[in-house]
Parts: structure tokens; sequence; C-alpha cells
């Protein structure tokens, strides 16, 4: 199970670079890919082999960039249940609707691939000191990691972002900071210390793993449905990284000979209040505009200018896919409909791709009979205050009505 991790490529400009480093960005300012050699992969792991290997995402290790098994740093991420939600489907208009449930990943949601992938890779490179902004959740996700890898590091988050994330933060140790701002706001305070100290910045694409954990969501897609792809996956999005990540795992896959055919088209979810790759597909072009005034109760999705971008739209037009945005009210509604109907209190991204699936298939871009899988990225329980209820109070004496 060793890893075939080759090199680092930029998407943009093609300019190839050495991965036995720490690498931040290209010269031309594009994120980086981590490449394997995959012709030595399809001779070193078949689709059978996988089967007998522990359930969680370091099954994948050959197409995974840590080497040394020692540096791989677990909470047991991962192996998430991918979930046939009927009656949920049925409310929509959809007869084969399954949910692929983040929320079951250690610190409770799909952060947890991202930063196991990571932190382990900056453990096996010898980076001692990592600094980030995050919306919230990546920031609590990576926190754990780096605790448990010993590794330092340090968040800026805006200072509205759940309060649970900026205590999972601080909790585990992370050197945690708010701002009056967003999570842009945010990158600026962290591209200034990095600067300014030296430390590691781990940045949403600024590091090229983060996306390497990600990508696993695709391959366990896959593999759960017995390499029978889906129609759909909708994916919602702020810096996107999952939905490059996925057809990234589409690609490699279909080198490997492991899947055959048409992909699944990838569907991008925003909310209304900060919809830059909505508005970038909408008008044909290759990269977003940054949102002015990003609100969302949905803080997972409020990212104003994805670093990105044009690989998210890329993914989203090279699968027949497509952007929708959806309001904060049905992504509440979303929320409640989930939980009644399919028992499983969803975070408020997931709620969003919910709400989205129904309108695309009111619209007619899903069809009844397309098999979609909508990807919940983490647990409701993390955003407690977004649902509540004026519940009747009883005394000892009372009969129920």
């Amino acid at each position: 199970m060793a890893s075939h991790l080759t090199h680092l490529e930029c998407p943009r400009c093609g300019a190839r670079h050495e991965a036995g480093r720490p690498a931040n960005l290209c010269g031309c300012g594009s994120p980086l890919l981590a490449h394997y050699d995959l012709e030595a992969a399809r001779r070193d792991v078949t689709r059978a082999a996988l089967a007998e290997r522990p359930r969680d995402l370091w099954r994948y290790a050959e197409l995974l960039p840590v080497s040394d098994p020692a540096a791989r740093v677990s909470l047991g991420e991962g192996g998430t249940p991918l979930l046939p939600a009927g009656r949920l489907g049925r409310a929509l208009g959809l007869n084969d609707l399954w949910i692929k449930d983040e929320g079951t990943n250690p610190t409770g949601t799909f952060k947890a691939r991202g930063a196991a992938v990571g932190v382990s890779r900056a453990l096996e490179l010898g980076v001692q000191r990592l600094a980030m902004p995050t919306a919230g959740n990546a920031g609590g996700a990576w926190a754990a990691y780096a605790a448990r890898a010993g590794i330092d590091l340090t968040v800026v988050m805006p200072q509205d972002a759940p309060v649970i994330n900026r205590r999972e933060a601080a909790l585990h140790g992370a050197n945690t900071h708010l701002v009056r701002g967003l999570i842009s706001d945010a990158g600026a305070i962290v591209a200034r210390y990095v600067a300014r100290t030296g430390a590691f910045d781990a940045s949403t694409l600024k590091e090229p793993y983060r996306i390497e954990g990600k990508k696993t969501m695709g391959y366990e897609i896959a593999e759960q449905f017995g390499w029978d792809l889906p129609d759909a996956i909708l994916y919602p999005a702020g810096g996107g990284v999952g939905i490059i990540g996925i057809h990234k795992a589409l690609a490699e896959m279909a080198a490997l000979g492991w899947i055959r055919g048409r992909w699944p088209k990838l569907i991008v979810v925003q909310a209304e209040g900060c919809r830059p790759l909505v508005e970038a597909f909408a008008s044909g072009r290759e990269d977003s505009s940054f949102w002015q005034g990003a609100a969302t109760l949905a803080a997972g999705i409020r990212v104003p200018k994805p670093l990105g971008d044009f690989l998210v739209l890329r993914a989203v037009r090279d699968t027949g896919g497509t952007a929708i945005a959806v309001s904060d009210r049905e992504i509440l509604e979303a929320i409640q409909l989930t939980a009644r109907e399919a028992g499983l209190w969803i975070c408020p991204e997931g709620a969003a791709a919910v709400a989205a699936a129904g309108r695309l298939r009111r619209d007619g871009l899903l069809q009844p009979t397309e098999r979609v899988v909508v990807l919940n990225t983490g647990s409701g329980f993390k955003y407690p205050d977004l649902v509540d209820f004026d519940l009747p109070v009883l005394e000892p004496g009372d009969d129920l009505p």
C-alpha cells in the first residue's frame, strides 16, 4: 500500500513541481494538483483488493500522497454511509435519491478527510507550524488532526462563525482568532502572518493535499454503488475543494479501469446570498468575481471568491452538470424535511443541496428515474441554533391532550 505520488502539476499553465518538499501555489497563482503513476497503481491495487481493506479513506493509500505509514494521522475518517432516502426522494419527486452522510466523520464533517491527508503530508514533509483561515469546520478539523500530529496551528475565522467551530479549534489547542469580517478577511490576515513568521499556509487549495483527502468521497461513492456510477451528485460549494476532488477521482478511476461510460453530472449548490460560482457558470465565464456583501446562514458556503473557481467550473461543465443557488428559507425548510422524511439531522450546507435537488426536479433538470446523490457535508448537531420549537409544557398531574 505504498503511495504512487510522482509530482505536483499546475492545471492552469502545466508547470511541473517537485512533490518532495512543502509547496503552495504555482508561480502563475494557480493551485497545484497531485499526480500519481496510475499504471503502477493499476498493477498494485484492484477493485477486488479494496474489498479486503479497512473501511477508511486510507484504503486508497496508493492514490494518496503519504508514503510513510507512520506519518498517517488518523481518527477513523472516511467510510461514511451512503444511505437510500426513499421517502425524502418521493417528497422531492425523485425515485432514487441517496445521501452520502459525511456527518459521521471525526469532528462531524467532511473536513476531516482533507485535514487527515493534509496534516499527514505536512508531518511527513517536516512542517512544524501551520496557519489557515476558515469558515469554521475546517478550522476545527485541522485543529484536531494537528493536535494528534503534534503540529502547531494558527486559525483565523469570522467572528460570526458557528460557536461550536470556535470552541472546537480552541479546545484542540489551535491559536484561534476571530475577525470582524468574512473568510476573505481572515485569509488576508493569515497571509500577512505567514509572510512574517514562515508558518506554512494551509489555506484552501494553497496547499495541494487537502483535495486528496476530499477526493476519496468520489472513490467511496463509486465503490459503494458497486462501480455503477449515479446520474448526478449535488455538492454544496464554498471553496469547492470536494467537487474538484470528486472530479479528480473520476478521472483517476477511469484511468485505472475501475469505471467506464458516462460520469455523474456534478452540480454545484450555493446560497442566494453568496453565489459567485453560480453567476460565473450562468454567464459562461471560466472564473468567478468577488461576491460583495456575502451573507447566508450556511457558513460553510459563504466564500466570496473561491481560489479554485476555474477548477470547480471545469468539473461542472466537463460532466454536463449545472450550478444553482437556493435561499436561506429553503435551506431551513430542507433541514426539517430531511429530518422528518429521512431521519437525518443534516447541516445547512447539506440542506442546501437537498433543496436544490427538489428545485432541479421541478425545473426538469433532474428526472424522476435518475439516481441522485446529495452530499451532506456535516452533522446538524453542530448547528443547534438553526432549529427551535415552542414545545408545550405539562404539569406533573396533567394528561396528554
